[in-house]
């Protein structure tokens, strides 16, 4: 059981405040990082132990204050002895109730791994699995439950590098997004809240071009949001469900969804098949052999359920699968 408290001192620094203490060992930046599309987010912004973040809510824009206090910014140990995690959540603005209720499941309050650490389970998981779980106890899945805000990005992400990616988001909300309600003289400089549904929605053809976004993006984009008030419902299905109802809509399919999915629901058991990378990265890891999707599928197979999860630990080993023939290349049609 996590437990939610409102603290006194903290109000009068915030317009609304709380104080999360997770049941177990806990990572703040490790839970909320998949979150960021990279380090120049400007909805984020990182500081040690701190990570401010500036979202719009169904009662306008709030900026979020997250405070890693004990061990909840890394292994939940201090000098070899248990400490009690804790994260101050302090907000501002007119979303900030409604942005703070919702931050516990954002940090990961929802995420039980009580199965996958299941004795018998657990006796299953390759040997570099159950090394790498061994040291994240403090990891967990985080659930935003912002479609919108998580949809937007991985659109983006469709066919193209990472870098391009995130280079066009940064674009388009520097220049369409709005500042973060200020949160006094702490307030990061150049905070952003992204576009809204309807911000997205009134961003010109040119623009998308000049961030470096192709039309079959940007129209995936447009023909998500025209229904956005039924997009953000998705957040209230479970997360199978939710994936499913993405890809009826028109350039969305199983590799967005999944990605969308595991970071909207902490959904444990998405897999981002399509991937450029993740199938021949699952190969290697657990065979030492590259292997397609429909291989990954099947060697994680056995702990169906938890494939995402198995997939994050992987991951957390920074095991690197050898690199072999081409690289996607990097485009840049921004002037052309």
């Amino acid at each position: 059981m996590t437990i939610a408290e409102a603290p006194p001192r903290l109000a009068a620094g915030a317009d609304v405040s709380l104080c999360w203490y997770p049941d177990a060992p806990y990572s703040l930046a490790r839970t909320v990082g998949p979150l960021l599309r990279g380090n120049s987010d400007p909805s984020f912004n990182v500081q040690g132990s701190v990570i401010w973040n500036a979202v719009a809510t169904p009662d306008g824009p709030a900026t979020l204050r997250f405070s890693a206090v004990g061990g909840a910014a890394g292994t939940g140990h201090d000098a070899g002895r248990p400490v009690r995690d804790r994260v101050d959540i302090q907000g501002w603005g007119p979303g900030a109730g409604h942005a703070v209720r919702a931050a516990p499941r954002l940090l990961g309050a929802d995420d039980d791994w009580s199965g996958f650490d299941e004795p018998g389970f657990h006796a299953t998981l390759p040997r570099m699995v159950r090394e790498a779980r061994r040291r994240s106890m403090a990891l967990r899945l985080p659930a935003s439950g912002r479609m919108v805000d998580q949809l937007v990005p991985i659109i983006l992400e469709q066919k193209v590098t990472v870098i391009e990616a995130r280079r066009g988001y940064r674009y388009l909300v520097t220049k369409f997004g709005t500042p973060a309600p200020p949160a006094g003289a702490s307030t990061p400089a150049d905070l952003l809240v992204p576009p809204t549904a309807a911000g997205w929605l009134g961003i010109p053809s040119w623009e998308w071009h000049r961030a470096g976004v192709g039309p079959q993006r940007s129209a995936t984009v447009m023909r998500a949001l025209r229904s956005a008030v039924a997009l953000e419902r998705l957040a209230a299905l479970p997360a199978v469900e939710a994936g499913a109802k993405l890809q009826t809509i028109p350039g969305i399919g199983i590799w967005t969804a999944a990605e969308v999915v595991q970071r909207t629901h902490g959904c444990p058991d998405s897999i981002a098949v399509g991937d450029y990378h993740l199938a021949a990265y699952v190969g290697a890891a657990l065979t030492g052999r590259r292997t397609d999707d429909a291989g990954m599928i099947e060697l994680l197979a056995p702990w169906s359920g938890h494939r995402q999860r198995v997939v994050r630990m992987i991951q957390s080993t920074g095991f690197r699968k050898p690199t072999f023939g081409p690289r996607m290349t990097i485009q840049d049609h921004r002037r052309h």
